[in-house]
């Protein structure tokens, strides 16, 4: 079987995490949206259709226009029934649910030409009508299934603890069951893991430091950190190669974004190469316990979420300043400096210098320097298609 991921027209949904990325490159659970359904499906030939300014940045794929290409929506997640059904289609068949198209199987010459053409035509499928299956369809689904994933993605990964790991005999493991911990990984002394609610997954090569309290279901990735003394709870996902401190609820960070410091955050989702600075603080609750509500990004109107619990969105590039205090349902592009020590907006464009009394454009080149420092201290390239990346986003922020 080959795959190609697409995306329909509600990914702006997702901005400004999908500025920079794919929606099947979005992070819930343990693995990517693409990871999830390569381990459901059972294969590693997968391509993607990309928008224009992601097409130097992200592998679009290839595929065998002789073979027939499963074609998957990306804001879809697998469900058993879903990938029983994607399996039974046929060439020329589709899934439909309230208008929106789920799954294809289209021949390989048509999904070659689609791909190269950059655009998708399921007119001509033969649709077949199906039930609503998980899918993520507003920025806050992406912490409120964050729980529920992790569990699905242990289900889809089926791994089990390796031998070759550092377990301080002073680790305190609660339901030892329902704890993985993978290869590489170590876990200092005086870390309680609590797995009676919910599952943990430790990935490969990843620290837990000493002292720290992890409470699942939580997935701590390849190659993080867990900070000394940190307390970790329910529902939270630390992506590839992160370090992460102090108090944290409910949140998701892509790879490469550091909170290494004390301070709170919950119920909200971090990029990649993000860093909060020591004491950064995030309201996720209203102090009159109502509905919060958010700046959309492309109409910049504000929209409610029906969510008592909401933190901050936050871009690729985004970083604040000691001491910094984020209002609850805050939205941060790609690129921004949080300097202020009131509360900055609460929404705040792509490339913004926020100050205490004055909010500056941040200067492309400036921006370009910190991003190579900061992905060279990872081994990362940062590539001119990603420095093109960086400008078209500037040039189309307001």
């Amino acid at each position: 079987m080959q795959l190609c991921f697409f995306e329909d027209h509600k990914f702006t949904n997702f901005h400004p995490l999908t500025l920079t990325r794919p929606v099947d490159d979005l992070r819930i659970g343990i693995l990517t949206i693409s990871k999830k359904w390569i381990h459901a499906l059972g294969t590693s030939n997968y391509c993607r259709m990309l928008r224009p300014n992601l097409n130097e940045v992200f592998d679009s794929g290839s595929l065998d226009p002789t073979q027939n290409c499963t074609w998957i929506n990306s804001r879809y997640l697998p469900a058993e029934e879903l990938i029983t059904q994607i399996n039974d289609l046929n060439e020329g068949q589709c899934l439909l649910h309230d208008d929106t198209i789920i799954a294809a199987k289209v021949n390989g010459s048509d999904s070659d030409r689609w791909l190269k053409d950059g655009s998708a035509d399921f007119k001509n499928q033969f649709v077949l009508e199906t039930a609503d299956y998980p899918s993520i369809d507003k920025l806050w689904d992406l912490f409120l299934c964050n729980g529920d994933q992790i569990c699905r993605d242990l289900r889809l990964i089926r791994p089990e603890s390796k031998s070759n790991t550092h377990i301080s005999e002073d680790a305190t493991l609660e339901n030892p069951d329902e704890i993985y911990i993978q290869e590489g990984a170590t876990i200092e002394a005086g870390c309680v893991l609590n797995a009676e609610d919910g599952p943990i997954y430790i990935g490969k090569n990843a620290t837990i430091m000493a002292g720290s309290y992890i409470r699942g279901p939580v997935a701590i990735c390849e190659g993080s950190f867990i900070k000394m003394g940190a307390k970790i709870y329910s529902d939270t996902t630390v992506g590839p190669v992160c370090k992460v401190g102090g108090e944290v609820s409910n949140t998701i960070f892509h790879s490469y974004s550091n909170k290494a410091h004390d301070g709170y955050i919950g119920n909200s989702v971090v990029g990649q190469w993000c860093n909060f600075g020591a004491g950064t603080t995030v309201s996720n609750l209203k102090t009159n316990y109502g509905p919060i509500r958010i700046t959309d990004w492309d109409s910049r109107s504000e929209i409610t979420t029906n969510q008592q619990f909401f933190g901050v969105v936050m871009g690729d590039h985004t970083k604040t300043a000691i001491n910094c205090v984020i209002n609850s349902g805050s939205i941060f592009g790609v690129n921004c400096n949080i300097l202020s020590r009131d509360f900055p907006p609460k929404f705040v464009d792509s490339f913004s210098w926020v100050g205490s009394n004055v909010i500056q454009r941040y200067k492309l080149e400036k921006a370009y320097e910190v991003i190579e420092k900061m992905m060279a201290r990872r081994n990362v390239t940062f590539t001119d298609s990603y420095a093109q990346l960086m400008k078209h986003l500037f040039e189309q922020s307001r």
